[in-house]
C-alpha cells in the first residue's frame, strides 16, 4: 500500500520549520536556511543535487532513506516558487534550475491553474486546484504502487497531519533558534491524531526523529 512520508524535514528548536518573511532573497525566510546546514555536506543531497559525492555517516543515512521507493511528490506552492496569487506568467520553473532533483511527478498545490511542466531529469510538475486530498490521490495513482514523499512547507504539511494522512514523519531537530516564523507542532494533538514516536537518533549535525501512524 502506497504511504504518504515526510523525510529530513529540518526544524529549529524552537519549534519552526521556516523563518518569517519568507522572499526570493529568503526562500525558508530569514534565517531559514540555518536550519538546512546539515543537509548540504551530506552524500544524497550531493547526489540529488547532481553535485557528485559528498559525507557518509548518520545524518545522511536518514536522509537517504527518503530517496528510495519514492514515485512522486506533493509540494505546497511556497515550495515551488515565490509568485503568490494568480501566475502572471509561465516563467517561473522552480529554485532549481532546468534540471529538479525530484525526478518523479510532483503534485503542487495552488489556488490558481497552471499547465503541467515537464523538466529535465524526469521531474514534471503538475499544478492542483482541488485540495490536498486531490493531490494525493493524483500522486498516488502516478507512484504506481511505490510511495509518495510530502516535501512541505510548513503550511502543507500541518494540513497533512489534521488530516490524519501523513503515515511516517521524519523531522531533524537543528541546533538553531529563529525565534518566530512557521511554527511547525503548534496546536497539533499529534497523540490523537494516532501518532507515536518510533525512532529517535543523535546525528553529526542534528537529532533526528521519526513519527508514525498507529494502525
Amino acid at each position: 500500500m502506497t504511504r504518504l512520508r515526510v523525510h529530513g524535514f529540518s526544524v529549529s528548536l524552537d519549534g519552526f520549520g521556516a523563518g518569517p518573511r519568507q522572499s526570493l532573497e529568503h526562500p525558508l525566510g530569514v534565517g531559514g536556511l540555518g536550519l538546512h546546514a546539515w543537509i548540504y555536506p551530506t552524500r544524497t543531497f550531493r547526489q540529488m543535487e547532481w553535485m557528485g559525492t559528498g559525507e557518509t555517516g548518520i545524518d545522511d543515512s536518514l536522509l537517504a532513506r527518503g530517496t528510495t521507493n519514492i514515485g512522486a511528490w506533493i509540494l505546497g506552492r511556497n515550495m515551488f516558487g515565490p509568485v503568490r496569487g494568480p501566475w502572471p506568467d509561465e516563467s517561473w520553473t522552480g529554485w532549481w534550475g532546468d534540471t529538479p532533483p525530484y525526478r518523479t511527478p510532483v503534485f503542487v498545490l495552488t489556488h490558481h491553474a497552471r499547465p503541467s511542466l515537464p523538466m529535465k531529469g524526469g521531474t514534471e510538475f503538475h499544478f492542483v486546484t482541488g485540495g490536498i486530498q486531490e493531490a494525493l490521490e493524483r500522486a498516488t495513482e502516478a507512484a504506481q504502487g511505490q510511495d509518495v514523499r510530502l516535501g512541505g512547507g510548513v503550511s502543507t504539511i500541518r494540513q497533512y497531519f489534521r488530516a490524519g494522512l501523513v503515515d511516517d514523519f521524519h523531522f531533524a531537530i537543528a541546533p538553531v533558534l529563529l525565534g518566530s516564523g512557521e511554527h511547525l507542532l503548534a496546536d497539533l494533538d499529534l497523540r490523537a491524531l494516532g501518532y507515536e514516536c518510533t525512532e529517535y537518533v543523535l546525528g553529526d549535525r542534528v537529532t533526528h526523529v521519526v513519527l508514525s501512524k498507529r494502525g
